[in-house]
Protein backbone atom coordinates (compact mmCIF):
# COMPACT_ATOMS: atom_id res chain seq x y z
CA UNK A 1 0.00 0.00 0.00
CA UNK A 2 1.17 3.36 -1.22
CA UNK A 3 1.28 6.57 1.83
CA UNK A 4 -1.85 8.76 1.24
CA UNK A 5 -2.55 11.93 2.87
CA UNK A 6 -5.99 12.40 3.96
CA UNK A 7 -7.78 16.32 4.21
CA UNK A 8 -10.28 16.01 6.72
CA UNK A 9 -13.08 18.99 6.97
CA UNK A 10 -14.33 19.19 10.36
CA UNK A 11 -17.72 20.23 12.57
CA UNK A 12 -18.21 20.28 16.02
CA UNK A 13 -19.78 21.19 19.08
CA UNK A 14 -16.56 22.66 21.01
CA UNK A 15 -18.47 22.19 24.41
CA UNK A 16 -17.49 18.69 25.92
CA UNK A 17 -13.62 18.81 24.66
CA UNK A 18 -10.55 20.76 26.53
CA UNK A 19 -10.13 22.43 22.82
CA UNK A 20 -8.99 20.92 20.04
CA UNK A 21 -5.70 19.73 20.62
CA UNK A 22 -4.71 16.50 22.28
CA UNK A 23 -3.96 16.49 26.03
CA UNK A 24 -2.66 13.78 28.06
CA UNK A 25 -5.68 13.04 30.24
CA UNK A 26 -8.30 15.23 28.93
CA UNK A 27 -10.86 14.69 26.32
CA UNK A 28 -10.02 16.97 22.79
CA UNK A 29 -11.48 17.12 19.60
CA UNK A 30 -8.63 16.11 17.89
CA UNK A 31 -8.00 13.07 20.64
CA UNK A 32 -11.29 11.53 19.47
CA UNK A 33 -10.84 12.01 15.79
CA UNK A 34 -7.54 10.50 16.20
CA UNK A 35 -8.53 7.69 18.57
CA UNK A 36 -11.40 7.12 15.61
CA UNK A 37 -9.45 6.77 13.11
CA UNK A 38 -6.70 4.66 14.36
CA UNK A 39 -9.41 2.01 15.08
CA UNK A 40 -10.18 2.19 11.08
CA UNK A 41 -6.93 2.49 9.78
CA UNK A 42 -5.68 -0.09 12.05
CA UNK A 43 -2.79 2.19 12.70
CA UNK A 44 -1.69 4.91 15.08
CA UNK A 45 -2.69 7.62 13.53
CA UNK A 46 -2.05 11.79 14.25
CA UNK A 47 -3.64 14.26 12.39
CA UNK A 48 -1.77 18.04 12.01
CA UNK A 49 -5.17 20.83 12.91
CA UNK A 50 -5.45 23.85 11.00
CA UNK A 51 -6.57 25.86 14.25
CA UNK A 52 -5.65 25.10 17.87
CA UNK A 53 -9.08 25.95 19.60
CA UNK A 54 -9.59 26.51 22.39
CA UNK A 55 -12.31 25.07 25.65
CA UNK A 56 -15.14 25.51 24.32
CA UNK A 57 -14.40 26.71 20.85
CA UNK A 58 -16.36 25.27 18.04
CA UNK A 59 -16.37 25.13 14.27
CA UNK A 60 -18.17 24.60 11.05
CA UNK A 61 -14.73 24.11 8.87
CA UNK A 62 -11.98 22.95 11.34
CA UNK A 63 -9.01 21.17 8.54
CA UNK A 64 -7.16 18.39 9.38
CA UNK A 65 -4.54 16.27 7.78
CA UNK A 66 -3.14 12.99 8.12
CA UNK A 67 -0.97 10.56 6.17
CA UNK A 68 -1.16 6.23 6.37
CA UNK A 69 -1.01 3.47 4.51
CA UNK A 70 -4.41 1.48 4.62
CA UNK A 71 -6.94 -0.24 2.20
CA UNK A 72 -10.15 2.09 2.57
CA UNK A 73 -11.09 3.63 -0.17
CA UNK A 74 -10.89 7.70 0.14
CA UNK A 75 -15.06 8.11 -0.53
CA UNK A 76 -15.81 5.52 2.34
CA UNK A 77 -13.56 6.86 4.64
CA UNK A 78 -16.63 10.02 5.86
CA UNK A 79 -19.23 7.75 6.30
CA UNK A 80 -16.72 5.19 8.13
CA UNK A 81 -15.50 7.92 10.31
CA UNK A 82 -18.58 9.52 11.72
CA UNK A 83 -19.52 5.92 12.82
CA UNK A 84 -16.94 6.17 15.04
CA UNK A 85 -16.84 9.60 16.30
CA UNK A 86 -18.71 11.32 19.00
CA UNK A 87 -22.37 12.65 17.69
CA UNK A 88 -20.64 16.41 18.67
CA UNK A 89 -18.36 16.09 15.87
CA UNK A 90 -19.02 15.54 12.51
CA UNK A 91 -17.10 15.06 9.31
CA UNK A 92 -18.37 16.64 6.52
CA UNK A 93 -15.96 16.33 4.36
CA UNK A 94 -12.88 14.09 2.84
CA UNK A 95 -10.06 14.80 0.05
CA UNK A 96 -7.08 12.59 -0.74
CA UNK A 97 -4.43 15.66 -1.57
CA UNK A 98 -0.32 15.87 -2.69
CA UNK A 99 1.86 14.28 0.28
CA UNK A 100 2.89 17.57 0.50
CA UNK A 101 0.44 19.19 1.72
CA UNK A 102 -0.45 19.51 5.44
CA UNK A 103 -3.30 21.75 6.87
CA UNK A 104 -1.84 24.18 8.67
CA UNK A 105 1.43 25.14 6.86
CA UNK A 106 -0.90 25.96 3.57
CA UNK A 107 -3.56 27.79 5.34
CA UNK A 108 -3.57 31.29 3.99
CA UNK A 109 -6.35 32.64 5.72
CA UNK A 110 -9.48 32.04 8.34
CA UNK A 111 -12.79 33.37 8.82
CA UNK A 112 -14.28 33.09 12.73
CA UNK A 113 -17.54 33.73 13.24
CA UNK A 114 -18.83 35.01 16.91
CA UNK A 115 -22.71 35.14 18.16
CA UNK A 116 -23.41 37.53 20.81
CA UNK A 117 -27.22 37.51 22.23
CA UNK A 118 -27.98 41.51 23.61
CA UNK A 119 -30.66 40.17 25.91
CA UNK A 120 -31.65 40.21 29.61
CA UNK A 121 -32.67 36.87 29.54
CA UNK A 122 -30.79 33.87 29.44
CA UNK A 123 -31.41 31.65 26.96
CA UNK A 124 -30.79 27.67 27.92
CA UNK A 125 -30.30 26.70 23.84
CA UNK A 126 -27.70 29.51 23.35
CA UNK A 127 -25.91 29.26 26.81
CA UNK A 128 -23.17 26.85 25.30
CA UNK A 129 -23.40 28.48 22.02
CA UNK A 130 -23.32 32.38 22.54
CA UNK A 131 -22.25 35.46 25.09
CA UNK A 132 -25.04 36.83 26.41
CA UNK A 133 -24.99 40.69 27.23
CA UNK A 134 -27.35 41.36 29.61
CA UNK A 135 -27.07 45.58 28.92
CA UNK A 136 -27.80 47.39 25.96
CA UNK A 137 -25.44 47.66 23.23
CA UNK A 138 -24.47 50.32 20.87
CA UNK A 139 -23.94 48.46 17.66
CA UNK A 140 -23.27 51.51 15.72
CA UNK A 141 -20.25 52.84 17.41
CA UNK A 142 -19.54 48.81 17.48
CA UNK A 143 -18.99 49.44 13.57
CA UNK A 144 -17.52 52.38 13.41
CA UNK A 145 -14.82 50.91 16.13
CA UNK A 146 -14.25 48.01 13.59
CA UNK A 147 -13.37 50.15 11.06
CA UNK A 148 -10.15 50.78 12.78
CA UNK A 149 -9.17 46.51 13.22
CA UNK A 150 -9.13 46.13 9.31
CA UNK A 151 -6.27 46.15 7.51
CA UNK A 152 -2.14 45.11 8.18
CA UNK A 153 -1.24 45.91 11.52
CA UNK A 154 0.58 45.35 15.02
CA UNK A 155 -1.74 43.36 16.76
CA UNK A 156 0.03 43.20 20.31
CA UNK A 157 -2.71 44.53 21.83
CA UNK A 158 -4.95 42.00 20.90
CA UNK A 159 -2.69 39.37 22.05
CA UNK A 160 -3.59 37.37 25.37
CA UNK A 161 -0.95 38.25 28.31
CA UNK A 162 1.76 36.05 28.32
CA UNK A 163 1.44 34.30 25.63
CA UNK A 164 4.42 32.45 23.53
CA UNK A 165 6.94 35.04 21.98
CA UNK A 166 6.05 34.90 18.54
CA UNK A 167 8.53 36.13 15.12
CA UNK A 168 5.80 38.91 14.62
CA UNK A 169 2.84 39.87 16.18
CA UNK A 170 1.97 42.04 12.63
CA UNK A 171 -1.55 40.32 11.55
CA UNK A 172 -3.61 41.40 8.17
CA UNK A 173 -7.66 41.44 8.82
CA UNK A 174 -9.10 41.84 5.19
CA UNK A 175 -12.84 42.33 6.93
CA UNK A 176 -14.68 42.71 9.97
CA UNK A 177 -18.32 42.53 9.33
CA UNK A 178 -21.10 43.02 12.02
CA UNK A 179 -24.10 41.63 11.39
CA UNK A 180 -27.85 41.71 13.26
CA UNK A 181 -29.68 38.42 12.64
CA UNK A 182 -33.47 37.85 14.02
CA UNK A 183 -33.42 36.85 17.62
CA UNK A 184 -37.21 36.68 19.46
CA UNK A 185 -36.38 37.90 23.11
CA UNK A 186 -34.11 40.82 22.03
CA UNK A 187 -31.22 41.47 19.67
CA UNK A 188 -28.49 39.05 18.16
CA UNK A 189 -24.79 40.46 16.76
CA UNK A 190 -22.82 38.75 14.60
CA UNK A 191 -19.04 39.21 14.30
CA UNK A 192 -17.31 37.80 11.22
CA UNK A 193 -13.54 38.44 10.53
CA UNK A 194 -11.44 37.26 8.14
CA UNK A 195 -7.35 37.53 8.07
CA UNK A 196 -3.90 35.88 7.09
CA UNK A 197 -3.74 34.73 11.16
CA UNK A 198 -4.44 35.35 13.96
CA UNK A 199 -2.75 35.56 17.63
CA UNK A 200 -3.44 33.89 20.69
CA UNK A 201 -7.13 35.07 21.73
CA UNK A 202 -7.14 37.98 19.22
CA UNK A 203 -10.36 37.01 17.71
CA UNK A 204 -12.14 37.14 21.54
CA UNK A 205 -10.47 40.29 22.62
CA UNK A 206 -11.49 41.89 19.32
CA UNK A 207 -14.78 41.15 20.19
CA UNK A 208 -14.17 41.85 23.54
CA UNK A 209 -12.95 45.46 22.97
CA UNK A 210 -16.15 46.25 20.55
CA UNK A 211 -18.29 44.60 22.72
CA UNK A 212 -16.62 47.61 25.82
CA UNK A 213 -17.14 49.65 22.62
CA UNK A 214 -20.79 48.78 23.02
CA UNK A 215 -21.11 49.55 26.42
CA UNK A 216 -19.58 52.95 26.24
CA UNK A 217 -16.80 51.88 28.27
CA UNK A 218 -14.09 52.40 25.06
CA UNK A 219 -14.62 55.59 23.07
CA UNK A 220 -15.34 53.91 19.23
CA UNK A 221 -12.16 56.86 18.32
CA UNK A 222 -10.21 55.32 21.06
CA UNK A 223 -9.06 52.02 19.23
CA UNK A 224 -6.86 53.05 16.72
CA UNK A 225 -4.70 54.16 19.06
CA UNK A 226 -5.00 51.06 21.69
CA UNK A 227 -3.72 49.25 18.50
CA UNK A 228 -0.42 51.75 17.80
CA UNK A 229 0.05 51.27 21.59
CA UNK A 230 0.81 47.53 21.14
CA UNK A 231 -0.65 47.63 25.13
CA UNK A 232 -2.56 44.45 25.62
CA UNK A 233 -4.00 46.34 29.17
CA UNK A 234 -5.37 49.14 27.34
CA UNK A 235 -7.54 46.58 24.98
CA UNK A 236 -10.85 45.13 26.06
CA UNK A 237 -11.51 42.20 28.09
CA UNK A 238 -11.35 38.75 26.46
CA UNK A 239 -15.00 37.50 25.33
CA UNK A 240 -15.75 34.22 26.17
CA UNK A 241 -15.45 31.30 24.27
CA UNK A 242 -18.64 30.02 23.54
CA UNK A 243 -19.61 32.09 21.25
CA UNK A 244 -16.72 31.79 18.56
CA UNK A 245 -16.98 29.76 16.03
CA UNK A 246 -14.17 28.73 13.38
CA UNK A 247 -16.18 29.63 10.18
CA UNK A 248 -13.65 28.89 6.98
CA UNK A 249 -10.24 27.95 6.60
CA UNK A 250 -8.46 29.35 3.13
CA UNK A 251 -5.96 28.02 0.82
CA UNK A 252 -4.58 28.70 -2.38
Amino acid sequence: MNKRNILLKIQYDGTNYCGWQRQPEEVTVQGEIERALSILCAQEITINGCSRTDTGVHAFSQMASFIGEFAIPTENIKYALNNLVNDDIYISDVIEVDEEFHARFNCIGKKYRYEIINSVNRDPFYINRAYFVRKPLNFENMRKAAGSIVGKKDFASFQAAGSNPRETTVRTIYNLDLIEEDYPDGRKLVIEVAGDGFLYNMVRIIVGTLVDVGLGRIESSEVKDIIASCDRTKAGHTAPPQGLYLKEVYYE
